[in-house]
């Protein structure tokens, strides 16, 4: 017949007590190796390699705008507020960082592709080809002949499409559209690079460009009904039911209104 000879209570305890005490021991090593990790030169960030779009991006503007923002070793550096950082530097639209064991990073950046100035004159802002605004300093823009675009915040990548289809209607009369304003009220102004102010009104982009290509179409046989180019136009107002108001270099009538057919 067998029996089942229980474990003393004392010896349960001095078990539990045992166990107890390799847990915290087990703990303490894991805390002191991690506090060594932490602070141990062996992790700090020794290198950081850049690539992809690094046209306006150079290692000393990258270190004057990130040195205070990477805080940290390899193994405690936040790489979210990593990123931010890397996207607050002019030019930057997005950044990719990775760890690379034991001590280094690896930063894929996307730079901004500017397709206009946005706002006044007197603002540091321009537009990406995704119709975002960003700062940057104008100066450093490559292309040449861009737009000034404008509108309420926001309103980027709309004022950019209507300004994509509205530019090849102004070919056929020989001139380039060199401003686009959305204003607060919802309504369209456009400058040619004639100085030639427009006024093409409100609504969708599609009644706008169609507005506009109305107009284009029938401009150079007003024109010259008065004998001048459709360079001589110095402003035009669309905002007129079926119709639209010019008023024409030298010829001494105020306005001339044209019915569209």
């Amino acid at each position: 017949m067998n029996s089942t000879v229980s474990t003393p209570l004392d010896v349960k305890l001095m078990n539990a007590t045992a166990l107890a005490l390799y847990g915290v021991l087990a703990f303490v090593v894991f805390v002191i190796l991690a506090v060594w990790a932490m602070q141990s030169p062996i992790f700090a960030i020794q290198k950081i390699t850049v690539i992809g779009d690094v046209a306006h991006t150079n290692a000393i503007t990258l270190r004057a705008n990130v040195a205070s923002g990477l805080r940290g070793s390899f193994i405690t550096l936040d790489l979210a507020r990593a990123r931010e950082t890397f996207e607050s530097v002019p030019w930057v639209r997005r950044a990719v960082v990775k760890r690379e064991f034991p001590n280094r990073l690896k930063v894929q950046l996307q730079e901004h592709q500017a397709v206009a100035y946005w706002g006044a004159e007197s603002e540091s802002r321009l537009l990406n080809d995704h119709g975002e605004v960003f700062e940057a300093n104008t100066g450093e823009v490559e292309q040449e002949g861009l737009p000034r675009l404008n509108g309420p915040q926001g309103q980027g990548a709309q004022v950019l499409l209507v300004y994509q289809n509205l530019e090849p209607l102004f070919a056929d009369l020989d001139a380039t559209l060199d401003q686009l304003e959305l204003t607060g009220r919802g309504s369209w102004l456009a400058r040619l690079d004639t100085g030639a102010v427009l006024q093409l009104g409100r609504g969708t982009p599609q009644d706008i460009v169609a507005r506009t290509e109305r107009f284009v179409k029938t401009l150079p046989q007003i024109t010259s009904t008065y004998g001048r180019r459709p360079e001589a136009l110095e402003s035009a107002d669309l905002r007129h039911e079926g119709g639209y108001a010019l008023r024409i270099r030298g010829v001494t009538t105020t306005e001339v209104i044209q019915k569209q057919k």
